[in-house]
């Protein structure tokens, strides 16, 4: 028996009119009570491979190697020595290498992503809307795992970039944490598969 392949999430916190950062680039705004730091470390557990786009794993490498000097929420602690010890992968047109169990991704980007699925593994993106777009766009994402936090940001980066193509979607998983944030679970519809 051969490896089961493994999947592409889309793991993202949006504002409810559709942002995933304020105007200025700020992200101080999700709100990661227990129930969702719970799902989230779930998520993010055992051998899933972290996958970004360059300027989410900058924003990224800015803080979690350090994160216990800088923040005391449980969430944050207990999330921190996951991010250091994860395997992760960064897709960059500029990037040419980078620290913390990170591999750099400059071409072929849909047939390397591929290859570590078909080797079993799952990939978790976190947010990036260039990188969404571009994978949504190759048919490379198995699931959108979208958290609508109760906050109107009013301008800043959209969770995906424009695109030419319209994607249907199955929902399969709606579901609340700490009373206040959604998750809404999506595939690509099977006719689209």
């Amino acid at each position: 028996m051969g490896n089961t392949a493994g999947k592409l999430v889309h793991f993202v916190h949006q504002s409810l009119d559709g942002y995933i950062e304020g105007p200025n680039g700020e992200f101080d705004w999700p709100s990661m009570g227990p129930e969702l730091s719970a799902y989230s470390h779930e998520l993010t557990g055992g051998d899933k491979v972290f996958l970004y786009g360059r300027v989410v794993y900058d924003f990224m490498a800015s803080y979690w190697p350090k994160a216990e000097e800088i923040s005391d929420h449980e969430h944050d602690l207990a999330f921190a020595p996951v991010w250091r010890a994860a395997e992760k992968v960064v897709v960059s047109r500029t990037k040419e290498k980078a620290d913390w169990n990170t591999r750099v991704i400059n071409d072929d980007v849909v047939a390397q992503l591929a290859e570590i699925k078909a080797s079993g593994k799952d990939l978790v993106l976190f947010g990036g809307s260039s990188l969404a777009s571009y994978l949504t766009e190759h048919g490379a994402v198995d699931e959108f795992r979208i958290f609508v936090h109760p906050v109107l940001l009013g301008g800043g980066r959209p969770v995906f970039e424009k695109s030419a193509l319209r994607h249907k979607l199955d929902l399969v998983e709606t579901r609340t944490f700490d009373g206040t944030v959604t998750m809404l679970r999506h595939r690509p519809a099977a006719a689209e598969q």
